[in-house]
């Protein structure tokens, strides 16, 4: 019975070494795409120049790009933020204009209402 035991308790360990070796390949799903990794590895964005959020008010519009709020007239490295809309924000250098999508690949379409027989929307 002792040597029962015995290989109850290796095959325990066994089992919680393999998983425990297998968790260490996952990466954490909520961690910033700039932020690093637990082994000093940087994780990559997609672009190099990302736009995150944009925020719209009265008094001012702020757009987010790559972790750096900038103001509308504001710096991004060499470029200007020269635009902010709902979708997309407009950095200029010299001459060059780049526009950043808030969602690249999807474009917004309003919504087409159908009239009732009476005249009204549905």
């Amino acid at each position: 019975m002792k040597g029962f035991g015995k290989v109850c308790l290796g095959l325990a360990m066994l089992a919680m070494a393999m998983f425990g070796a297998s968790a260490q390949g996952l990466s954490d799903p909520t961690r910033p795409p700039t932020a690093t990794a637990a082994d000093g590895v940087a994780v990559a964005s997609a672009q190099a120049t990302q736009l995150q959020s944009v925020l719209i008010s009265p008094n001012r519009r702020v757009a987010v790009i790559n972790g750096t709020s900038v103001p509308l007239g504001g710096k991004f490295g060499e470029a200007t933020l020269v635009r902010v809309t709902e979708t997309e924000v407009e950095l200029r250098t010299g001459g060059e204009k780049q526009v950043l999508t808030l969602l690249p690949g999807i474009d917004k379409t309003p919504v087409k209402r159908r009239m009732r027989s009476g005249g009204r929307e549905k």
